[in-house]
């Protein structure tokens, strides 16, 4: 019989023996018995007498899924239908089978029914059983094993025994089952201990940069630094140069021997202000010191091997000169010979004159340092203010040139002390210059002279020389003196007025000024009264 859902044609529980062949079929047939399908017939068995007895006609879709029963036997031994798929085990046997039907029961057992399925491939069945299978599969295949029976026992109501119509395969569908591969699992499991290899060298690299990294910064600044005690002894000449910092110098004197290590020097150093004002030199310092001391030794002046020379605003060129020989111990007749202006870099402005071009200043000078280079660096200085200035600019300004602005500077330079009367001064010396008054200027005639304001005489005042600005209109032929930033300012930016005369009224070195002439007289005869050395 055709079990309902199974699609393969079992023995049922009908008694089996002879039939009694209906009408149709012999009028339809050849008139011989129905055969095997495995004889010498049609493809409809007929020609060859079944051993039983004469059968119904076959249905075509369950008798094409019989294949002959295995064993030993030819061709002309009696055959029988046999299901190529066994009744499935879960089907519990509801019948009882005549002694032939024993032989042609499905196996009982799950596997063998797994294994015998012909001509047909088990989707999947070269996947490890281990490995999850894929949930649409299995309702597949439970679709095909046949219906679930709810009246068996051990049945529990599950969602694949319902399976919602979206989630079932069609007959036309394809299942996308990649084929399993077990040599991917051994090429990963090959590759697994070089990727772990690799990720701990990464991370062995990273932390032994960390650690040198950290060494050398404690090396550097760290409390663990050697250090000597105590003040050292000997001595030893160690330079500081232009824009050191704490870690450069901390590093000469470790080359030096000063210090046995950077670390103390810069850890006293950042507790203390001062050590930003550590200046450019040569300094004598001991050998083997604590990084204290040595710091502390930095700080003393004394320490510091230079010379210091104040040039004060108003000198001339022969006082600078003599002040540096005198302060540096430079033989004068070394400056001097380095006082030539085509040996030295002046502004393009200064005409190759040297007069009013050293400006007026501290200077620090180390040992070695040549003549040359002290007249080159008060020139640097002189320029650095006259652009900070923007003397160029200015001058043009005023319709002037900066050589003339220089000289009226130090003419203003050497005739009052006062800053505040600086800016009057310059508009007298250009109200005048406007007007073609002579200056009347006896600083320019000393100059002249080579003699000091004070000692001029009534004759020396009627000498006609190019620096007598009383008998001569205009300026001088060059600068008088080295002026100073206040006074370089007052030239460029002179006092508005019409002042034409000014006169010393008192000790502290304070001026009348005035437009007047009769005003000017009689603040002359003041200053006569009171001794000032108003001249005449």
């Amino acid at each position: 019989m055709l079990r309902p859902g199974s699609r393969v044609v079992e023995p049922g529980n009908d008694a089996t023996g002879p039939l009694v062949e209906p009408g149709w079929w012999s009028d339809g047939g050849s008139g011989s018995p129905l055969t095997a399908r495995h004889g010498d017939s049609d493809e409809h068995g007929v020609g060859r007498q079944h051993p039983s007895a004469p059968l119904p006609p076959l249905p075509t879709g369950a008798w094409g899924r019989l294949r002959p029963r295995p064993g030993p036997g030819d061709d002309d031994d009696a055959t029988v239908a046999v299901p190529r798929l066994g009744a499935h085990p879960d089907d519990e046997p509801d019948r009882d089978l005549t002694d032939g039907d024993a032989a042609d029961e499905a196996p009982a057992d799950r596997s063998d029914w797994e294994e015998q399925t012909g001509g047909l491939d088990v989707i999947g069945a070269n996947v490890d059983e281990e490995r999850p299978r894929r949930r649409g599969l299995l309702r597949r295949r439970g679709a095909a094993a046949g219906p679930v029976h709810t009246d068996e026992p051990g049945y529990a109501p599950h969602e694949e025994n319902h399976p919602a119509d979206d989630d079932l395969l069609g007959a036309d569908d394809e299942v996308p089952v990649e084929p399993y591969d077990p040599r991917d699992d051994r090429r990963r499991r090959r590759r697994r201990p070089f990727a772990i290899a690799a990720a701990l060298l990464v991370l062995g690299g990273i932390v032994a940069g960390i650690v040198l990294g950290g060494q050398q910064l404690l090396s550097l600044v760290g409390p663990s630094s050697p250090d000597y005690t105590g003040t050292g002894s000997g001595s030893v000449d160690v330079r500081v140069q232009e824009g050191d910092t704490l870690s450069d110098i901390a590093r000469t004197l470790q080359e030096a021997d000063v210090i046995a290590s950077t670390g103390p020097f810069i850890d006293a150093a950042a507790a203390n202000p001062d050590a930003t004002g550590i200046q450019p030199g040569v300094y004598s310092l001991r050998l083997q010191m604590s990084g204290q001391a040595a710091l502390e030794m930095l700080l003393d002046p004394a320490s510091r091997q230079v010379s210091r020379v104040t040039v004060p605003e108003g000198f001339t060129v022969d006082q600078v000169l003599a002040r540096l020989a005198e302060e540096t111990g430079t033989p004068i007749e070394e400056l001097q010979a380095a006082a030539d202006p085509a040996a030295l870099t002046l502004p393009g402005y200064a005409g190759g004159q040297l007069e009013g071009f050293l400006y007026p200043a501290t200077y620090d000078f180390e040992p070695g340092t040549t003549p040359q280079q002290m007249l080159q660096q008060m020139i640097d200085t002189f320029t650095g203010v006259a652009g900070r200035l923007r003397l160029e600019e200015r001058s043009a300004a005023l319709g002037r040139t900066p050589y003339e602005v220089v000289t009226v500077a130090s003419m203003v330079q050497s005739e009052t002390r006062l800053d505040e009367e600086r800016p009057d001064v310059a508009q007298v010396i250009y109200n005048r210059l406007e007007r073609g008054i002579a200056l009347g200027i006896d600083a320019t005639l000393a100059y002249g002279l080579d003699k000091s304001g004070n000692e001029l005489t009534v004759t020396d005042l009627q000498t006609d020389g190019p620096y007598n600005t009383r008998t001569r209109q205009g300026l001088p032929p060059t600068p008088i003196s080295s002026p100073g930033e206040a006074s370089l300012e007052a030239a460029l930016a002179p006092s508005s007025g019409d002042l034409l005369y000014y006169v010393l009224e008192s000790q502290d070195g304070a001026h009348f000024f005035t437009s007047d002439y009769a005003e000017f007289q009689q603040a002359r005869q003041r200053c006569a009264a009171a001794g000032l050395g108003c001249g005449g």
